[in-house]
């Protein structure tokens, strides 16, 4: 996957009325569900006893009225691309639909929470056609436990589709910029306005929780995310959100087009526009800012969507102020702390670290912040990620630890997974707390079957655990394999906790030892 995972559940909750699928001997055969513009068959799995409404739309190139019943029965293609998330899966520019999994046969008088997926990848890669995220394991999860919900997943634009950025004149133009962020806005307010059919309430979704200043449109109950939250310094570019590398990234992109002529005009963005899909495609599959580790197509200031610094809405308290379930896994940093050393090899040197600080272009070089910084991240093994209980490898200058991610890697990790992850989780946890919004923190801790101990519990190793996929599917190598019982029953417990969040808006099941932060 990508080195930016960001993931988002969401609950809904309210009466609602419902559409039944259809039976023949009181067992369901077909099944149809109304919404806005018309009606949708979907397809019932009886293992499960669940209903799957698959690739229905919720933006163009539908917008219109129908008579009769649409087909909702197989997974739509990815939205276009440039990770190793995406390969091997269909793509497509159509690719604005959302998913339903419900327990079958709903009854008029149920009014279920709704669980909303938004995948991750970086804005970069990924879809909710990845088997890896499957509903079901979830969704059944909660009918054990007697606290039934819904479970929806969601696609949208990326990387240069979804979070181009043109500016001109001083002031964005054209609307063209965190245009995957407003996918997925658009699909939550499709969710309120459809999800009554589905068997759920559509007063609470808890994703953007920063957006529009902390404005309440009515969607949001909740927010449960992995791999960051709202406060989150997602790419690490120089001047973070009001960086200058999506336009640097945007000019180079239009130099490469027809419409290089355009290029300092405000014609470029709509001479882009009117370009083939394919010829812009091939563009940025063999282009290196497409892919890059921190790619330049990303979100940015707007003074729309995105209004201020994340930091600054979550300490002046402008942010949607409903329950936060918010975690990180320990060694988060390993997925970024290599490739900062000459040559883009690993850092083996404390002129280097320094260097590495200074390069980034997250603070003036004239500053001693990196001078700071350095002293806090010391170069000692036993403050670094891994921990030495986790790899208690010693990293020597010989080493082949040494010789593929550098002396230093400890070091570099521990940065990293603090400036990205944890600091920003906890930042958040302590806005919320400041104002007296319940708000929960976990920290995964497993290395999971195939992930070398010098690696660690790093990015995306939760999912599976979260999502109770003990099935593994989609894992070339099996997480759940050679492992002790207490695995399943960790993916078991997490998994559950997640329901309880949803139905609960607490995480935690009774009798449990709270500890305050």
């Amino acid at each position: 996957m990508s080195l930016f995972l960001l993931f988002a559940s969401i609950c809904l909750a309210s009466p609602a009325s419902v559409f039944y699928a259809s039976t023949q001997n009181g067992t369901p055969v077909a099944h149809a569900v109304t919404v806005k513009n018309g009606s949708y068959n979907g397809v019932y799995n009886p293992f499960y006893d669940q209903d799957f409404f698959l690739g229905v739309p919720y933006a163009q190139s539908l917008n219109t009225t129908w008579n009769a019943t649409r087909s909702a029965t197989a997974y739509p293609p990815f939205c276009p691309g440039y990770g190793a998330g995406n390969n091997g899966h269909v793509f497509s520019e159509d690719c604005l639909y959302v998913e339903v999994i419900r327990s079958s046969g709903l009854n008029a008088s149920a009014s279920l929470p709704v669980a909303v997926w938004i995948h991750g990848g970086g804005l970069l890669e990924g879809g909710s056609n990845d088997p890896r995220y499957n509903l079901s394991f979830i969704v059944q999860n909660s009918v054990e436990m007697k606290q039934p919900m819904i479970g929806i997943s969601v696609q949208y634009r990326l990387s240069t589709w979804g979070f181009l950025v043109f500016f001109w004149g001083g002031g964005e133009e054209g609307g063209a910029t965190n245009l995957g962020y407003g996918d997925r806005r658009l699909a939550l307010h499709w969710i309120q306005e459809n999800i009554a059919a589905e068997s759920g309430g559509p007063e609470s979704v808890g994703a953007h929780m920063l957006a529009y200043n902390g404005r309440d449109d009515g969607l949001f109950r909740a927010g449960n995310t992995e791999s960051g939250g709202p406060g989150n310094y997602f790419f690490p570019m120089d001047g973070g959100y009001n960086s200058t590398s999506p336009q640097n990234a945007y000019n180079a992109l239009v130099s490469n087009t027809f419409c290089a002529s355009a290029l300092s005009t405000s014609n470029s963005l709509s001479c882009l526009r009117s370009l083939p899909f394919s010829e812009i495609n091939t563009l940025l599959n063999i282009s290196n800012y497409a892919t890059s580790p921190f790619p330049p197509f990303a979100p940015t200031l707007d003074g729309d969507f995105i209004v201020n610094y994340p930091s600054l809405q979550l300490s002046s308290g402008n942010f949607l102020r409903v329950p936060l379930l918010i975690g990180a896994n320990t060694d988060k940093g390993t997925t970024f702390g290599t490739g900062y050393g000459p040559n883009g090899l690993g850092i083996n040197s404390d002129a280097e670290f320094f260097a590495m600080l200074n390069t980034l272009n997250l603070f003036p070089p004239t500053s001693d912040t990196a001078a700071i910084i350095s002293c806090l991240y010391p170069d000692v093994g036993a403050l670094g990620i891994p921990s030495v209980t986790t790899y208690p490898g010693v990293i020597t200058p010989n080493s082949t630890v040494a010789a593929t991610v550098g002396q230093q890697y400890r070091r570099v990790n521990a940065y990293f997974g603090d400036q990205l992850i944890v600091a920003p989780r906890r930042a958040a946890n302590i806005a919320w707390s400041t104002l007296n919004i319940p708000s929960y923190a976990y920290r995964f801790d497993i290395v999971v079957n195939g992930i070398p101990d010098e690696i660690g519990a790093t990015s995306f190793m939760e999912v599976s655990f979260a999502f109770n996929n003990t099935a593994r599917l989609e894992y070339a190598i099996n997480p759940f394999a050679n492992t002790p019982e207490s695995f399943d029953k960790l993916t078991v417990q997490m998994s559950r906790s997640w329901v309880r969040f949803v139905t609960q808006l607490d995480p935690n099941a009774s009798g449990l030892k709270r500890v305050k932060e």
